[in-house]
């Protein structure tokens, strides 16, 4: 079966462990980036199918590594969150826009 995306760093001995071989290469960061970045869409589809919260930690293991490889560690990132939901608020109220009307 062919795959051809990236995968988490334990999986080619689990795939081994399966009685399986498996064929891996290591990409530069740069090639690497690229197949994250469409990793992130994969996990996301898979939180919308199942709502598991398991999906959930592989979003943001994802979205650390990601940023990381964009030189941004999780404690800036998270840094970045804080000031942009303290500018702009969180989600904890709910609200849902339905249309604007300039004045």
């Amino acid at each position: 079966m062919e795959y051809n995306k990236a995968i988490r760093d334990k999986i080619p001995e689990i795939i081994q462990k399966d009685g399986y071989s498996c064929n891996v290469k290591t990409l530069s960061d740069e090639e690497f980036l690229e197949y994250l970045e469409k990793k992130i869409s994969e996990e996301v589809a898979e939180y919308q199918n199942d709502k598991n919260p398991e999906e959930l930690a592989d979003i943001l293991e994802v979205i650390y590594r990601v940023a990381q490889l964009r030189g941004v560690s999780k404690e800036e990132l998270e840094k970045i969150r804080i000031k942009k939901s303290e500018e702009r608020g969180g989600f904890e109220k709910n609200l849902f826009l339905i249309d604007t009307n300039k004045s």
